[in-house]
């Protein structure tokens, strides 16, 4: 069993700690699916200030939903819609302080104000984003920009079939 308390306040340490922990769940699994989840679920227990954590893989053209934490979520997202869509599109992490005010923002939960989205790529081939969202306008900034980046490049390995 694991013990994977969150312990740093700093977001730095935060980070650090939260990626080890997804390396350690991740070690010895090689499903997609259990990894996403099991990604998802530390994500949305160690992140303060979330509502909403997932993941959307990339099938046929589209983004589909994959396993998340948080409240029911849209399905399907179409490449260069919404926030996930354009992270997609561009493959380059959004950070949205505002979501009202981003064009074409798709609302899966009124309560979300500001959200992350991070591309998953390997090989050079996009194959999913990370999703996270908050209720907090601007809660997202450079340090978790970093550390989501970190943490999707070790993700993005283990989840493709």
């Amino acid at each position: 069993m694991f013990d994977l308390t969150p312990t740093a306040a700093e977001k730095p340490a935060l980070y650090r700690d939260l990626l080890a922990a997804i390396d350690a769940v991740m070690a010895n699994e090689s499903d997609p699916v259990a990894n996403m989840a099991n990604a998802a679920a530390l994500l949305f227990e160690w992140l303060p200030d979330v509502n909403w954590v997932g993941f959307y893989r990339l099938i046929d053209g589209e983004l589909v939903l994959g396993p998340f934490q948080g409240k029911v979520a849209c399905i399907r997202i179409a490449i260069g819609q919404g926030v996930c869509g354009t992270a997609a599109a561009a493959r380059v992490t959004q950070v949205v302080e505002d979501v009202d005010a981003f064009p074409g923002h798709i609302p899966c939960d009124a309560a979300s104000r500001s959200e992350i989205v991070v591309p998953l790529i390997v090989d050079r081939a996009l194959v999913g984003v990370l999703d996270i969202d908050s209720p907090t306008p601007s809660r997202f900034d450079d340090g978790d920009k970093r550390g989501c980046e970190a943490i999707a490049a070790l993700l993005s390995p283990r989840i493709c079939p």
